[in-house]
């Protein structure tokens, strides 16, 4: 079974991410995501959602970061 090594720079955000993950898993049709095996998923299946969801945080990053210089 493959181990997660990642490490959270704000741990209490886990929640909120693995929400994020589900919603945008469900947005791309993967029903159920949370209770999937992910070792069955193709690497493309995977990359989108790590994909979409990186392209979230950032368009959050932007909006937060509008009216800074």
């Amino acid at each position: 079974m493959a181990r997660n090594t990642n490490k959270l720079v704000v741990p209490e955000a886990r929640q909120a991410l693995n929400q994020m993950k589900a919603e945008i898993a469900s947005e791309l049709g993967m029903t159920n995501y949370e209770s999937m095996d992910k070792g069955n998923l193709t690497a493309r299946d995977n990359g989108y959602v790590g994909g979409y969801m990186t392209k979230r945080l950032v368009e959050q990053a932007q909006r937060n970061m509008g009216g800074q210089r």
